[in-house]
């Protein structure tokens, strides 16, 4: 759900995602895209894609973080060789 909203609504997607710094970068990037689209349809993407990518960027971060976590609190895998 937060992709949809990220796509049609860049920085309250990145917003609700808890990314403020992100949010405000991309709605300073509205602007220009948007003026500027009108001459290259193709920039009026830039802000969506932008927004999907830091939140997919920042939910793998998170996922990444909570594996590193439980190895560190519970230990490696059974089985697992360095």
């Amino acid at each position: 759900m937060i992709y949809i909203l990220a796509v049609f609504i860049p920085p309250l997607g990145l917003l609700l995602n808890g990314q403020i710094f992100s949010a405000v970068i991309n709605f300073v990037l509205i602007v220009p895209c948007f003026l500027l689209g009108f001459a290259f349809p193709a920039l009026w993407l830039v802000p969506s894609a932008h927004a999907v990518i830091a939140i997919y960027m920042t939910r793998e971060d998170r996922k990444h973080r909570e594996i590193v976590d439980a190895i560190e609190r519970h230990g490696p895998p059974p089985g697992w060789r360095p």
